[in-house]
């Protein structure tokens, strides 16, 4: 899958000093806010990210007293918050950290390289504030703020490589090979946790829990020839499981899409990517509610 722009378009100019630290005051602020109510909720079963977003959260504290500090000493008062424009970029998008959230495939790693991708983003902004000022002081305090944020991300990567590292070495040790997995082995397991899960589940809204978990029509596996029997793994670690497989052949799909060598591949690969997100937010969809409640 190919990564989006940074910034989708550019800001506008920055009227003067104040302007300018107000922006960058409400930048870190959201930024810490938002770090902070991932570390008290990660997620559901993401504990492991707690530390993450813990340390994340510090950084903009710090981040929020040096801002405050080098506007007294440019502006001679603190941040006025009345100079906030009415429109600015939000460097720190709430949906990327949702995402983040959501995930049942989340990792140190991958929360790690979300806050370098929130650095990389500053970077750039600062650095079109920098070239757009009208003002040589905004100019010079943009790029110090483009060059903190540079030297953070960088910080940043070294904290996302060593999580890797870790990552992989637990991978390593641990690996039970289905990381690996065909599609097609995926697909059957994926099947035969969304029939055991369906059994818990009143006949109707088992068939629709059933039919959630099908790529659509041509993958007719919505209604089994058997019952399964359920295994000694409790119905919620079943959920998580048939999640965490269903966002694995999604990345299945969209990475066999990338690779396709012609238009026919290209399209059939795009189309079970397309279903897969379908029935990803489907099965999420049902995870969510309450027990006994139909998806």
């Amino acid at each position: 899958m190919h990564e989006e722009s940074l910034l989708t378009v550019a800001p506008e100019p920055t009227e003067d000093l104040p302007e300018l630290y107000a922006i960058a005051l409400h930048q870190a602020e959201l930024a810490a806010q938002r770090y902070a109510a991932l570390a008290v909720h990660p997620g559901k079963n993401l504990e492991v990210l707690r530390p993450v977003f813990e340390a994340l959260a510090a950084r903009e504290n710090i981040r929020i007293n040096a801002i405050k500090k080098d506007c007294i000493e440019a502006c001679r008062a603190p941040p006025d918050m009345g100079r906030l424009p009415a429109t600015f970029m939000d460097l720190v998008p709430a949906q990327e950290l949702a995402d983040i959230s959501q995930s049942s495939l989340s990792t140190p790693y991958i929360a790690w390289a979300l806050a370098v991708r929130h650095r990389r983003r500053a970077f750039i902004y600062w650095t079109y504030v920098a070239a757009l000022a009208k003002q040589p002081a905004i100019s010079v305090a943009a790029e110090s703020l483009a060059r903190e944020a540079l030297m953070d991300a960088n910080l940043l990567r070294r904290e996302r490589r060593l999580a890797w590292q870790n990552e992989h070495k637990l991978a390593a040790e641990n690996d039970s090979g289905e990381k690996n997995a065909s599609a097609a082995l995926l697909e059957s397991l994926l099947r035969r946790d969304v029939i055991a899960w369906s059994q818990t589940l009143p006949p109707e809204t088992g068939r629709q829990l059933l039919y959630a978990g099908t790529l659509g029509p041509s993958h007719h596996s919505a209604a089994p020839s058997e019952n399964i029997e359920m295994p000694t793994l409790e119905i919620e670690q079943i959920k998580r499981r048939a999640l965490q497989r269903a966002e694995q052949l999604l990345n299945v799909y969209l990475d066999e899409a990338d690779r396709a060598k012609d238009q026919r591949s290209l399209e059939f690969a795009q189309e079970l990517a397309s279903r897969s997100i379908a029935r990803l937010a489907d099965l999420r969809a049902a995870a969510s509610l309450p027990e006994r409640q139909a998806p």
